[in-house]
């Protein structure tokens, strides 16, 4: 909005220019998304304590451990970062932007996903929310219209075309089964970031270190000098997504003060969900879908943990972990919780690194 505002302005008034930079309005969307959550967090989480007595229900098969610390902490905190990322994306990108509305829409179709599951948990007073078909159907309507929207702003032949890290002539066209590959980008995305949402803390640093990531993906994926030099597919007008990133950013961290151990408020599903399904969606315009398997490789560890598990029981009857998903094992042998959490962490800025270098390897 500030930028469909005021840009305009620049050629009579020299210092409005700085709503023509990407970096200065993505660093705005930072501090603006930020200064909200602060703003809004204490009064939004004392509503949701007012509407949730009994705070969040805690599955009786999880950690005990869990039944004492986390019994009363209240959940849908991820409105938060919602409340935060809506405001500050809408003050600071280019309205008319395409890409822009794409990614909101998943976001926010996502979240809504998820506020049903929650709420549902909340009013049955049990851990399991929306029915697991329902969820997924839901999540599929949603990433099949948002992937024919995006073949519709892409440029052809990118528009339905694969690309392979390392390789930069690679192009793997999909026709239209671009839009299952999409919708399965989405879908896993934000599955895996609420699978890994377990203990405070844990998701949302690894959602800002891969928004980070994104931040300078979209960037440069947009600019065609930069796009060029690298040998990255140039996108036009994906830069604006870097904005976006810059808010999701700062809505973390903004999150993250609240949901520091001991956490104060969940993400909840209305969170997670909302938050992985933006990710799929930026690393579909953007064609990094496998670089974001990288930069969020330990949202995938927690995938594969769970997946591991249940089908090892099934077929053997014995399992793999102690407990899945993944944190929970390390839980179960005798790990603090901060261990746990802040090696996570670790592993997930490597895991961000080790994506990024594909901008350079080809």
């Amino acid at each position: 909005m500030l930028y469909n505002l005021l840009a305009p302005l620049a050629d009579e008034f020299s210092a409005f220019n700085l709503f023509r930079y990407l970096t200065f309005r993505s660093g705005g969307a930072v501090v603006t998304a930020l200064f909200i959550s602060f703003a809004l967090g204490p009064s939004i989480i004392r509503w949701l304590k007012s509407r949730q007595p009994h705070g969040q229900p805690i599955r009786a098969d999880g950690p005990q451990s869990h039944l004492l610390t986390k019994k009363g902490t209240p959940t849908m905190g991820g409105s938060l970062i919602l409340i935060a990322l809506t405001i500050s994306t809408l003050l600071w990108a280019d309205l008319g932007n395409g890409y822009v509305w794409v990614v909101l829409f998943v976001t926010l179709g996502f979240g809504l996903v998820g506020f049903g599951d929650d709420y549902l948990k909340l009013t049955r007073r049990n851990h399991r929310g929306l029915p697991g078909r329902l969820k997924l159907a839901a999540q599929i309507l949603i990433g099949l219209v948002a992937t024919f929207w995006i073949m519709q702003l892409t440029r052809d032949p990118l528009s339905t075309q694969l690309a392979v890290p390392f390789l930069k002539n690679v192009l793997i066209d999909l026709g239209w089964l671009f839009l299952p590959f999409g919708v399965l980008v989405m879908a896993g995305a934000s599955n895996a970031v609420n699978l890994t949402d377990g203990l405070d803390g844990l998701a949302i640093v690894p959602v800002m270190i891969a928004a980070g990531c994104f931040a300078l993906i979209t960037y440069l994926a947009g600019n065609a000098i930069f796009a060029n030099y690298l040998q990255i597919h140039h996108i036009p007008g994906s830069g604006e997504l870097a904005v976006f990133c810059g808010a999701l950013v700062g809505a973390s961290l903004g999150f993250l003060w609240f949901n520091a151990p001991p956490a104060m408020v969940f993400m909840g599903d209305t969170g997670s969900l909302s938050v992985g399904g933006a990710l799929g969606a930026m690393s579909v315009i953007v064609k990094h879908e496998i670089v974001l398997i990288m930069i969020g490789g330990l949202f995938v560890l927690e995938t594969v943990s769970v997946i591991v598990q249940v089908l090892s029981f099934r077929l053997t009857g014995k399992r793999v972990f102690r407990m899945a998903p993944l944190h929970h094992h390390f839980e179960k042998k005798g790990w603090a919780e901060p261990t746990i959490v802040i090696r996570f962490w670790i592993i997930a800025s490597i895991l961000a690194l080790a994506g990024l270098s594909t901008l350079k390897l080809r």
